[in-house]
């Protein structure tokens, strides 16, 4: 039976709704979301994507990430108090002495506030991140680099490939990283460039951290990052229950809760 027009059209809206709020999507979720059969939830993706109101990717779509993610200063209060938690067992993990990399999410810039106010001795940090370069810059003990690459405004950062031709110049000891997603494949973030770096950094660095709020928890990005068998130790505030139920299952040498 043909579905009525006005139906159609009210579902592709609501199914625009939910990427304007999510950023992405993939069509397993489209499809037990909005009762429809992947075939539908395809069509419906292609028509949007025709209409410009959202860009397929593969296995899913998102949202125009770049009109619609939040500025760094927009994310740096949204989960605050998790965040200083996640910040307060991460820096447990800091020595003095230490070459330590900090990338640009706001829980990783949690972690360079709180060291600003309880510093951990001489450290080397180095950093794509803008924010992490103006709180930590000049603090006595603090020896910063900052990686030169293309600006990208909303994260207040510095990627591209000269950004990993950077990286590659300098020795670290620990990274600490962020995410937009996990669950139980592993880590996800939002953009390639973004993902690029970090699958560099993990390469580089002697040990690498990921710190990922509870919100974080159970969901996707638009790009796979790396697989849990990759990853050294995730640090969060989500609950063991909440990570059972996204399928997160670790070791606790690799799990740190804060």
């Amino acid at each position: 039976m043909k579905v009525p027009l006005h139906l159609v059209r009210e579902r592709r809206q609501r199914l625009a709704e939910l990427l304007q709020s999510r950023a992405y999507l993939p069509v397993q979720e489209v499809c037990r979301e909005l009762r429809i059969s992947e075939a539908t939830a395809r069509r419906d993706l292609a028509a949007l994507e025709k209409e410009k109101r959202i860009i397929r990717t593969f296995g899913g779509a998102l949202s125009d990430f770049n009109s619609r993610f939040a500025s760094f200063h927009e994310r740096v209060a949204k989960g605050a108090a998790g965040k200083r938690r996640i910040a307060a067992a991460a820096c447990g993990r800091v020595r003095p002495g230490m070459s330590c990399f900090f990338d640009t999410g706001t829980t990783v810039y949690a972690i360079a506030e709180r060291l600003a106010r309880h510093p951990a001795g001489a450290l080397q940090v180095t950093t794509n991140s803008l924010p992490v370069a103006e709180r930590l810059g000049g603090l006595p003990g603090i020896t910063l680099f900052l990686l030169g690459g293309e600006f990208l405004p909303r994260q207040s950062a510095l990627m591209g490939a000269k950004a990993r031709r950077a990286l590659a110049l300098h020795a670290i000891d620990l990274a600490f990283l962020s995410a937009e997603g996990a669950d139980a494949e592993g880590i996800w973030n939002s953009q390639e460039d973004i993902v690029a770096f970090q699958r560099a950094l993990v390469e580089r660095a002697r040990a690498h951290a990921f710190c990922i709020d509870r919100a974080k928890i159970g969901r996707r990005a638009a790009n796979f990052l790396i697989p849990w068998e990759g990853v050294d130790l995730l640090i969060s505030d989500a609950a063991p229950g909440d990570l059972d139920a996204a399928g997160i299952r670790l070791e606790g040498s690799r799990l740190l809760s804060a």
